[in-house]
Order: C-alpha cells, then structure tokens, then sequence
C-alpha cells in the first residue's frame, strides 16, 4: 500500500518538465488564435515638425493660429472654403440659406456622420459646440469673436439648425469654416472640463487624436470611417499617411537638421536661410505658401508718449528701411508689405508705391518738427534734454526678433533708442498689451475675411493693439461687416485702410510667406484656403 503511492508521486515528480512545455504550447496557441488581428493597422506613419508649440491647444478657448496645423484634421466645419477657389463650399452642412433681412442663417445637417467616439452627429451637436463657446466662463480669446453678432440658435428638426444674429454680420460664414468654430462631439464635451478637454478633443475630421504630450508631441490617427469630406480631400490610397506625430521644433535651427535627418518627413516654418540652402537638395522638396491676412507688423500705441504724436509714427516708418530687412531675414521668400492687409488677402489695399516709403531725411524732418535735433558730437536726438526711448514688445516667433533687432539697430542710426521686451507667448503678450507699457507691439493674423481689421484697429475691440478711438473708423467697419454686396464691402475696407496709414498706425514689414520642406518622398502635400493648414487628408508616403 504504501508502494503505491510512492509510484505515483516518483511518476507525477518525473513529468512536470514535459507536462508543463505541454500546457505551454497549447495556451500560447490558444492566445495566437484568439488574438484579434488589428483592423487598422498603421501604414506610412510620419513626423510633421511644427515651429510653436501654442500654450493651448483648445479652439475654443485659445487664439494661437498654430493649432489649426494639428486641429484643422481633427475637425470638420460646416461649411469650407475651396483652397484653389476660396468659394465657400458644403462641410458639415450640405445647404446654406440666408434670411434677406440677414439675422436667420439656416442649415442643412449631414445625417451620415458620427464623431470619432461613435456619438452621432445632429443639430444638438452643434448647439452643444456653440454652448461651450459662447459660454462666457470659458472665456473665449477667438473663436466666440468669430460669431460676431451671434445670439442664439433654434433647432428646427434633427438635422437642421438656425443661427439668429442681433445684426447683419457678413464675415459669419467664413468664421465657420474655420478650425475654431469646428464641431466637437457632445460626449466628449460633458466628460472633460475645461482644463483637460485639449487633451481629449473628438471631433468628425479625416484624423483622431491619440495623444497629446505638451512640449513633446501630439499624435494623430487617420480616421477609418471618414467619408463625408469636401471634395477637395481625396480618397486614401495604399500610400495614404495614416499617422501623423507632430513634433515641436522652436529652435529655428533644429528644424533643417531634423528634416535631413530623417527625425521629421515635414517641417513647418523652415527658416529662410536654411531654405536656400535645401533648394538645390534633390531628397526634399520646399513649399513656400503665401499666408492670407495681415502682414508680419508692428502696431504703435497711439496712447503712450512719444508715439502719441503723429509726426512720429510717421518719422519711424520712413526711418524704416523695410526692404533691406525683408532682403536680409527672408532671402527674398517673403515680398515687403505697405499697408495693413498682406497683397493675396481679398479687398487688400492696392498701391503701386509704397505709401511711406524709406527716407531717413524725412524722418529727421518729422522728428524736427516735433522740437527733436542731434545732440553736437552725440548720435543722439533730444529735445529740451530728453532723448527718445522707445519700448517694443516682441513674441519669439515668425522672425520677430531677429526683425526688432534690425529696426533697433536702423532708429540707433538716426539717434532713437530703443528697448526689446521679448515675450514668451501669445498669453503674455497679451498680457503685455493689457498693461500698455509699450510704444510699439508686434502681433499679426491669418484669414481671408477682411474684417480681422475690426479686431486690430476697432475701439471696442480686444485687444486694442493700438488704442487708437475713431468713430469714423468703427464706422467703416461695421457698414462693411453688415453688407454682403463685396464690391461695396471692398471699398469700404479700402476706406478703412487708408485712414489706418494716413493715421500711421502700423508698421508693416513683410507679407508672410511659410516654407514647409519635406522629404521628395512625401505626396499630397496641399494648405487649405487661408494657406496655413495642411490638409493631412491628401497626403501619402513611399
């Protein structure tokens, strides 16, 4: 009896070894078997290097245009515009209808679209998006000024909505066509608040978003079900981008080496010497893309001595040699700007000569009859003793700096001092401008509707770049903002701007053109209509 069992323990202690590479193999076939395949396996994954990584990445609260390079996939908008035409074309809403009286825009809704979470898209989708927007805790820097005159919605059925303004508003159309006024899927918006839905947006666009790592990177997925795009977005081929990192390059310097390296495919903002240089290189490609809206600029505070005087502002503009910069930092990428409206944007100020141009005499004329002359022995202007001090506030992107130096250095020139604040951001330099402890401010922005002037140079706007108070001025604007008819809203923006320049209130330097480069490898690569936001949609690898 006893026997036995020793047997069985002597044959169970002699099996283990066999038994257990048994079981092994059998529950790793099992685990093969059952995996599931990944339905959507990631194909031709890339990096698209950007120049700014923006302190926000909500559209809805933030400003930073830099957004729209990410965000402008994540999102559809009910209505486009065309990037060859820049007509407005359907999105999100397949018809458009405009009361003749202007207060009621009404909406045909899409009912074949479901946002990236599965919730499905309707008119209570919009209405949840404008809520968020339009709620005033939120505090909004963009996109609420984008629905001017906004005031409320009515949902006439599942599928169509109404938008009611208290007031004609013409430029209501292309502020939704733009990412910020993108619609964003009612789920996600309850389940994350305000501080954590940047890192969480859902929207209905070609791309998801899967990760968003500040100051290192956001990462982008090519949405498997998207078939409700414009036209202009083409269907996926076998070649088709299907991941797109974005990796943040704000050292101006890092971007070239990166591009050559391999670490990035794209790259945003590609410093105009290095773009030279790479011009000749067969494995890249650049892509200079004129960008619609104002010019790169420096507005002047009209409040703060001494640039409350006229014949300064106007001495430091012709004392501006604004061609020599322009040659200088943008190797002849960029065309030097006169007026507040950068040449390609619709209604644009039209001069065949520069309306100040270069003219270091005349600036010392203007200074002169304002009591300033060179101090003898003393590259120095003064008057009554008081040499002229002047404080510029500069962001760190877009060549701004590099341009302030070179204006410091021509104003030292004619006996003009001047101190560069340099910000970090767009909050603080909005921060800056609120204090008003400045004669000069750099700020710019993108976009085909010209009433982006309203913002800059209105006296209720905000912020006031310029804290100029006109009521002929805010007038113009909202004739112009009130009508449809664009050859009468082309002439009164025309209006506008020349009082704006007979004012001299702007110094505008340069047109902005943006030179993406990216590997020869890479297709597709197209900017929509306001010239600034790739469209991740058309692009292929291999």
């Amino acid at each position: 009896m006893r026997i036995k069992p020793r047997r069985v323990i002597v044959l169970i202690g002699c099996l283990p070894v066999v038994l257990f590479l048994c079981v092994t193999v059998a529950l790793a076939g099992m685990l093969l078997r059952r995996q599931p395949a990944d339905p959507n396996p990631t194909k031709n994954p890339i990096a698209y290097g950007l120049s700014l990584m923006p302190s926000g990445f909500d559209p809805y609260i933030n400003a930073s245009p830099q957004m729209g390079m990410v965000l402008r996939s994540v999102y559809d908008t009910l209505l486009y515009r065309d990037p060859q035409t820049r007509q407005f074309v359907p999105g999100l809403a397949t018809q458009t209808e405009v009361a003749p009286d202007g207060l009621t825009y009404t909406f045909k809704l899409r009912t074949d679209v479901k946002f990236h979470d599965g919730t499905p898209f309707n008119a209570q989708a919009v209405a949840h998006t404008l809520d968020r927007i339009t709620n005033a805790d939120l505090r909004s820097q963009k996109a609420v000024f984008l629905l001017g005159s906004y005031d409320h919605y009515t949902i006439v059925d599942a599928y169509t909505i109404q938008l009611v303004l208290r007031q004609p508003y013409a430029p209501l159309l292309d502020g939704l066509c733009q990412f910020y006024l993108g619609i964003a899927s009612p789920t996600a918006l309850d389940t994350y608040d305000a501080s954590r839905y940047q890192f969480h947006q859902v929207g209905t666009g070609p791309f998801e978003m899967v990760e968003y790592i500040p100051g290192d990177h956001l990462t982008l997925r090519r949405n498997p079900a998207y078939k409700w795009g414009p036209a202009f977005y083409h269907v996926p081929t076998d070649h088709a981008v299907d991941q797109v990192t974005f990796r943040f390059y704000a050292n101006a310097a890092t971007r070239a080496p990166a591009l050559s390296a391999g670490e990035a495919q794209i790259i945003d903002a590609l410093p105009p010497t290095d773009a030279g240089l790479l011009a000749g290189n067969s494995s890249l490609k650049l892509y200079p893309e004129p960008i619609a809206g104002t010019p790169l600029q420096f507005f002047f505070n009209v409040s703060q001595p001494p640039t409350d005087k006229l014949d300064i502002r106007q001495a430091l503009i012709v004392a501006t040699n604004r061609a020599a910069i322009v040659d200088s930092i943008y190797q002849q990428f960029s065309p030097v700007a006169n007026a507040p409206l950068s040449a390609t944007t619709p209604y644009a100020l039209k001069t065949s000569q520069p309306i100040y141009p270069f003219d270091a005499a005349k600036a010392l004329q203007l200074l002169g009859s304002e009591g300033y002359s060179l101090v003898t022995g003393d590259k120095t202007l003064s008057r009554n003793g008081q040499s002229i001090h002047l404080v510029m506030v500069v962001p760190p992107q877009d060549n701004h700096p590099q341009i302030a130096q070179q204006i410091q250095q021509q104003w030292r020139e004619i006996g003009i001092d001047v101190e560069l604040r340099q910000v970090a951001n767009y909050a603080t330099l909005i921060n800056a401008q609120k204090a008003g402890d400045y004669n000069l401010i750099a700020a710019d922005d993108s976009g085909i509707d010209a009433d982006m002037l309203s913002h800059f140079y209105g006296s209720g706007s905000t912020p006031n770049w310029t804290h100029y108070v006109d009521t002929d001025l805010d007038g113009l604007f909202t004739q112009a903002s009130s009508i449809i008819d664009p050859i009468k809203r082309g002439d009164l923006y025309t209006q506008a701007q020349q009082k704006v320049m007979d004012q001299a209130l702007v110094l505008p330097i340069s047109d902005t053109v943006i030179v993406s480069a990216a590997s020869a490898r890479i297709g597709g690569l197209t900017f929509d209509a306001y010239g600034w936001y790739p469209l991740l949609a058309n692009l292929t690898f291999g």
